[in-house]
């Protein structure tokens, strides 16, 4: 048995298919089917049900694929530390991060890193939370951007900073022209929330539940741009939560701060515990930390000039 078998078993028992597993592979079909033959052999055991239509993964085989994942991630971690021992701090870097937070951080994060670490290659992913979290335990990724707690104890993370939320209604809304709005005052009113899948739904959720509020339950957007569009349309009654990160300007909308305490959402930086790149990413983390800071700092900044009277 060797780690070669091992990529062979969890090809076919992810494709669910002998040929796509052996083009996933770059083997032959006969040579990947004849790999797991031996291996069920070596094993006294079958690890594939085969029929003319289907292949399907036996109990016994799915108990050792869960093995294999860990030993095969375990190989990488191994072949990273001799990798990054001469410099952790070069190669490729795969970061990810949540669609309600990627767009609005990338710009200012990207230009950051690669300034501090010029030897290091940059490759970034868009995910919802629970497919970063799974590449990122599988090694296919570095590091995430995510909301935090994240419960995991093979997982390490530093808080980047707090998002608050901010209530985003049309021009035209009866509360447009608060300057600030307390949480309790959404007790009764209804909220767009994004779908399925999205982490910042769940944080929603939560603030609605705990101030009496209550979804929209008519429609539920797949970003917070369309969130932004719908909220914003002429005279519409709707309105919504957006995150401070993503609150950006537009003619027909206003974003009304909540009093103290806000309701909020924190951002961190997770990363695998046993990764050779953990001294790497923990000076990574302060970095962006520090970026957010130097851009709230900015922004506040901006927003004191453009409210100066003209001389």
């Amino acid at each position: 048995m060797n780690f070669r078998d091992l990529h062979y078993l969890l090809a076919v028992a992810d494709t669910g298919s002998f040929k796509r597993a052996a083009e996933s592979c770059n083997v032959s079909q006969p040579t990947l089917s004849m790999q797991i033959k031996k291996l069920e052999e070596y094993l006294g055991v079958r690890l594939f049900e085969r029929t003319n239509k289907k292949v399907m993964i036996t109990e016994a085989g799915s108990r050792v694929a869960v093995i294999a994942r860990r030993m095969l991630q375990d190989e990488k971690n191994i072949r990273d530390i001799a990798r990054l021992a001469g410099d952790p701090r070069a190669g490729e870097f795969r970061l990810g991060a949540i669609p309600t937070l990627a767009s609005y951080v990338f710009p200012s994060f990207v230009p950051a890193i690669n300034a501090a670490f010029p030897l290091m290659q940059l490759l970034l992913a868009e995910e919802k939370t629970e497919i970063l979290l799974e590449k990122l335990k599988t090694g296919r990724i570095d590091a995430d951007l995510l909301a935090l707690p994240v419960e995991d104890a093979s997982l390490e993370s530093a808080v980047l900073f707090e998002d608050e939320f901010l209530l985003a209604v049309g021009r035209d809304h009866p509360l447009a022209k608060r300057k600030s709005v307390r949480a309790d005052e959404l007790a009764g009113h209804k909220l767009l929330l994004l779908d399925e899948g999205h982490c910042l739904r769940d944080q929603a959720l939560d603030v609605c539940r705990a101030h009496g509020a209550d979804e929209e339950k008519s429609f539920r957007a797949t970003s917070l741009e369309t969130l932004r569009l719908m909220v914003q349309t002429p005279h519409s009654p709707l309105m919504t939560l957006m995150p401070a990160i993503a609150a950006t300007r537009a003619d027909d909308l206003r974003y009304i701060p909540f009093t103290h305490p806000a309701p909020s959402r924190r951002i961190g930086m997770v990363w695998r515990k046993a990764s050779a790149r953990a001294p790497t990413i923990t000076e990574m983390a302060k970095l962006l930390k520090k970026t957010i800071l130097n851009r709230a700092s900015d922004s506040r900044l901006a927003s004191k000039n453009a409210k100066r009277p003209h001389a």
